[in-house]
């Protein structure tokens, strides 16, 4: 009986000596991808074919009058309506099986030499309800019919993810960590895992580094996929989140968010 006491209380002090507990709302983000994305854009009488490779994998073709037109060998998605707005935005629905997943509207810098890309997702489970990439022109000349034909590449240093994420981090006067956001999990700082809920990986692993600092672990089907660590400032105002994984396609990722204290 003794020892479960001691086992507790102990469990109870690593909780409250959580140094993210608390509420944070992020203020920047920064992610980089190994290798980064590819963006080409072709157009031809009327249609354009769009191919991305890297993290995310598609290819259609589609003209810009807004009409549906079959885009079949896509994951998550089997019909497209691309329509043009003016020279420089373009907007695209994507849909699956006549229902709308998401729409994407493409807008092009002034110099026509930066593409931003927004990203709204209407599918539960698909993400951030916006997500916003920044291109850079890698290749192809700008022509006057379409000033977004071309090749382009992500700018990783101008991507902005997981726009308006919160967090809220809390001890529940159990030993255990109640962790809310994009995710959830209730767990200990005792190497144990613990089930996700609403996350692409399966379990989490916490261990408390020192006073500021705590590292987090995470697996899919038993394989170590992300590692975490959250390091908070001395006054306790600012939290620095930088992570570390490998996606289901199997190219790393690396990402740091800041958050504030609400």
């Amino acid at each position: 009986m003794l020892a479960l006491f001691v086992l507790i209380l102990s469990g109870a002090v690593n909780a409250q000596q959580d140094p993210r507990i608390g509420s944070w709302t992020l203020v920047s983000a920064q992610s980089a991808l190994d290798p980064a994305n590819k963006l080409s854009v072709k157009s031809d009488h009327g249609e354009v074919h769009v191919v991305m490779s890297g993290e995310s994998h598609f290819d259609f073709t589609a003209k810009g009058n807004g009409h549906e037109s079959p885009a079949p060998g896509n994951l998550g998605f089997n019909q497209i309506e691309l329509h043009r707005i003016d020279k420089k935005q373009v907007e695209v629905k994507e849909k699956k099986d006549g229902a709308l997943v998401a729409t994407v509207r493409n807008k092009l810098s002034a110099d026509g030499n930066e593409l931003t890309i927004t990203t709204s997702s209407t599918a539960a489970g698909k993400g951030p309800a916006n997500q916003i990439t920044v291109w850079t022109r890698s290749g192809g000349a700008k022509v006057a019919n379409d000033l977004l034909a071309g090749e382009w590449t992500q700018d990783e240093s101008k991507t902005r993810m997981r726009q308006g994420l919160a967090l809220k981090i809390e001890a529940d006067g159990g030993g255990e960590v109640r962790f809310s956001g994009d995710f959830s999990y209730s767990a200990r700082f005792d190497g144990k895992q613990y089930d996700l809920k609403n996350s692409r990986n399966d379990t989490v692993t916490l261990q408390l580094v020192d006073a500021h600092t705590v590292d987090a672990m995470y697996r899919r089907d038993n394989q170590i996929t992300q590692k975490d660590r959250w390091v908070v400032s001395g006054d306790g105002k600012q939290m620095t989140l930088t992570t570390t994984g490998t996606l289901e396609t199997g190219q790393r990722v690396t990402e740091k968010l800041l958050f504030q204290k609400q």
